[in-house]
């Protein structure tokens, strides 16, 4: 027999780490959903582009200048990232596994995330925090949602 749904889910991220914990009701607390946590460890840049932008000549005289790179390749790792949590979300809600859904990132983080998510899930989500909560413990979590959710 298959064990309550959480009613609640409360997504929360940056653009590295994501887990999200669940309330069944208010004054019920909040505990970690079991294999929800994502990690996206980023690469500093010289692992992921070249060491040094190419090089051009111009076409007149013999000067040389570098060129910018044309792929900010933190900023493809953070879409990546999001893309991978509203793939899990989107698959959490089609199954049925939560009623409601709450996130909570920073403004960026929270803004890709949301772009990602198909229009059923967004239709779930009732609130939206943007702070940055991932290195808080769960058991003190409460006291920073407790303006906007009921936990």
């Amino acid at each position: 027999m298959p064990t309550k749904i959480p009613h609640t889910w409360i997504l929360i991220a940056d653009s590295a780490r994501a887990h999200v914990v669940a309330s069944a009701r208010p004054g019920a607390g909040l505990k970690i959903v079991p294999g929800s946590d994502i990690r996206h460890d980023h690469a500093p840049t010289r692992a992921i582009g070249s060491d040094r932008p190419g090089r051009s000549r111009e076409s007149v005289g013999g000067s040389r200048h570098a060129l910018a790179p044309r792929i900010d390749w933190h900023r493809q790792q953070k879409e990546e990232f999001a893309r991978a949590v509203a793939k899990k979300l989107d698959a959490d809600a089609a199954r049925g596994r939560f009623e409601r859904l709450v996130l909570v990132a920073p403004p960026g983080t929270l803004g890709e995330i949301r772009a990602q998510l198909k229009a059923t899930t967004l239709k779930r989500i009732t609130a939206e925090i943007n702070k940055d909560l991932t290195h808080v413990p769960i058991p003190e979590l409460a006291a920073h949602l407790e303006e906007t959710v009921k936990v």
